[in-house]
């Protein structure tokens, strides 16, 4: 007898690297229920590959994929499968990078100028919709976005890899209370040395943001090698660019560089008319476009969170509106309807312009970010408006591989990433988008996704999104 259960015990003893090897322990068992693909190597065949640089497709590729970078790449017929490869055939679709996107948030408006975070939802969501990668640009709970980061790096929840900006960083005039409101600069400079400290990777400025504070907190960010963006309004874009600000949020809709006399108060109203007056192709656009470029300062572009200020624009579609909280359905849907009884309402105007303004600053060489703001009345919902955001590109004159190479390489660009990510190469991380058809040629074909592989891990995008059926606005 005791030489049966020393055996038995021998042969448990043998078996378990080969349960190890069957069940990747490094993923919880939430997270486990979205893989579709998780092997040492894949191998993908027959695929088109969009690489991401904004000019080459490659037709009929086979891409290696092993340890979680790409191995190998090239036509399908001549690249060697090695052995044990888990083999993916793929006719019909086409690999993308994973997008890379800016202005995200892990926070959705409850109404009354307040926030719930979607801790549960929106990292779903996100790699859903093809995400990769997010940066959060403002954070209402900054520990708990970087307990959402840390969380998805361990594998216990499944989520895009995340960039994470610390609070909102704003003098007086805000009536939100979630926000705290600067003393001045030296509080600005301790705000910034305090969140650097908790693992904060970048810092945003808000609309009431004073000159002397941005100077502190882009001296004392850049300092630790962290970037700065901001969300305007006090100040223009120019100074905002020579005060050494990296980036600037919402494409040209918050400039106040065309408000005729700076002695005017930069007040919503004074902006959106100096906005309507204008002439996209004068000079003074021109000249500050320009004077972006040669300061390096990017423009992430939020097209959606103004799309749905615009009536005749069509609401959420229906499996978006099924992903909410009856609640958050409604506010939606009631505050859609109100803009849409008012077809005289400006917003038809300045969406064009905003539109003009952002493909000019991409065709004079600057850096064009994307991303989506989930924010406004509830019209904006992680995953399916990153994609929607790609689109709203090409509607305002990006070619679609232009549009697609901005939610790529230019937000692996701007992270200083790209020898990573950011483009479909040899050596560079696994994070891919399988899509059935080719967005090339008709950009609406991201909506097609099946499979979203982030760090060589497949992911199962349809599960992914059917998982939050009913929660968007409440976890």
């Amino acid at each position: 007898m005791k030489n049966k259960i020393l055996r038995l015990l021998t042969w448990l003893f043998l078996l378990i690297p080969v349960i190890l090897t069957a069940q990747n322990t490094q993923f919880s068992r939430e997270t486990q229920k979205y893989i579709l693909y998780d092997a040492p190597v894949l191998a993908l065949t027959g695929v088109r590959v969009i690489v991401g640089d904004g000019r080459t497709i490659r037709p009929n590729q086979a891409v290696i994929i092993k340890e979680g970078r790409i191995l190998d790449m090239g036509d399908s017929d001549k690249v060697r499968i090695p052995e044990g490869a888990e083999h993916i055939d793929l006719p019909g679709k086409t690999v993308l990078p994973g997008f890379i996107m800016f202005h995200e948030h892990l926070f959705y408006p409850a109404g009354g100028g307040q926030y719930n975070q979607q801790l549960t939802s929106f990292p779903k969501l996100y790699l859903a919709g093809g995400v990769t990668t997010i940066r959060t640009t403002g954070s209402i709970e900054p520990y708990a976005d970087l307990n959402v980061k840390r969380a998805i790096i361990a594998g216990r929840i499944p989520g895009p890899k995340m960039d994470v900006t610390g609070p909102f960083l704003n003098g007086p005039g805000l009536s939100l209370l979630q926000v705290k409101s600067l003393k001045g600069p030296e509080d600005a400079r301790a705000m910034v040395d305090y969140w650097a400290g908790e693992g904060i990777d970048s810092f945003k400025v808000y609309a009431q943001i004073s000159a002397e504070e941005l100077r502190a907190v882009a001296e004392e960010a850049h300092k630790r090698g962290k970037k700065v963006t901001g969300h305007l309004g006090s100040l223009s874009y120019r100074e905002a660019a020579d005060l050494d600000i990296d980036n600037i949020e919402h494409g040209f809709f918050q400039s106040t560089d065309f408000i005729p006399d700076p002695n005017d108060n930069p007040s919503g109203l004074t902006q959106r008319q100096s906005l309507l007056a204008l002439d996209p192709e004068g000079p003074e656009v021109e000249s500050l476009i320009e004077h972006l470029v040669r300061k390096g300062v990017a423009i992430t572009s939020t097209l959606p969170v103004f799309e749905a200020m615009v009536p005749g624009r069509p609401p959420l579609p229906d499996e978006v509106l099924d992903a909410m909280l009856p609640e958050s359905r409604d506010q939606y849907l009631l505050t859609w309807q109100r803009i849409a009884k008012n077809p005289e309402s400006d917003w038809q105007i300045l969406f064009k312009i905003g539109m003009d303004l952002e493909k000019k600053f991409f065709e004079a060489g600057g850096l064009l970010l994307v991303g989506t703001d989930p924010t406004g009345y509830g019209g904006v919902v992680a995953g399916y408006s990153n994609l929607r955001a790609i689109e709203l590109l090409v509607e305002a004159g990006l070619s679609p591989l232009d549009a697609l190479r901005v939610a790529t390489f230019n937000g692996a660009r701007y992270l200083e990433r790209e020898g990573d990510l950011g483009t479909v190469e040899i050596g560079k991380i696994a994070d891919l988008v399988i899509v059935d058809g080719d967005p090339s040629s008709q950009i609406q074909d991201i909506r097609n996704i099946t499979i979203v592989f982030k760090d060589g891990i497949g992911y199962d995008s349809q599960q992914l999104f059917a998982s939050v059926k009913g929660t968007i606005g409440l976890r």
